[in-house]
């Protein structure tokens, strides 16, 4: 599912996707424009701070996402493990605890507040010469798939 770039409605979708689907976990990809050939592992989402206008103009009041939520939501899967021990040829996949106090970030955070931490957010490059579909798909379910083997040693 696309997610707008208008911080109301991407939360109101992702409410809809947890309490309509109830996912064992939702993994949520956005656009790092200024990366390369990086992929980003991002560990947490962060309440605060939304300043920058959405597409139509508009952020949160007060910068915040949740006005009760805690000030950063860790993601039960463990994104440093995963950007230990996976590599893929052609692309580095890098850690981060910073997704940036946009649209990703407070997509993500309302994810995981929804979702009691069972959320991951992934960054990608835009596709180029060097990071082809092809490449970011095989990338994209290796992660992935190692994030669904996490899952299931948390639920034994």
């Amino acid at each position: 599912m696309q997610l707008p770039v208008v911080y109301q409605k991407a939360k109101e979708q992702v409410f809809t996707i947890w309490k309509t689907l109830q996912p064992l976990l939702t993994v949520h990809v956005g656009l790092a424009s200024s990366a390369k050939a990086i992929i980003i592992l991002e560990q947490c989402g962060k309440n605060k701070g939304y300043q920058e206008m959405d597409a139509c103009g508009f952020h949160p009041e007060g910068g915040c996402c949740m006005l009760d939520g805690p000030e950063k939501i860790e993601s039960t899967i463990n994104m440093k493990t995963l950007w230990k021990n996976i590599s893929v040829e052609g692309i580095d996949i890098i850690f981060s605890r910073d997704a940036g106090r946009y649209i990703c970030d407070y997509t993500y955070y309302a994810s995981l507040f929804y979702g009691n931490g069972r959320a991951a957010f992934i960054h990608v490059p835009p596709l180029s010469k060097l990071v082809t579909a092809e490449l970011l798909g095989k990338a994209l379910q290796l992660i992935i798939s190692e994030m669904l083997k996490q899952c299931g040693e948390e639920s034994k």
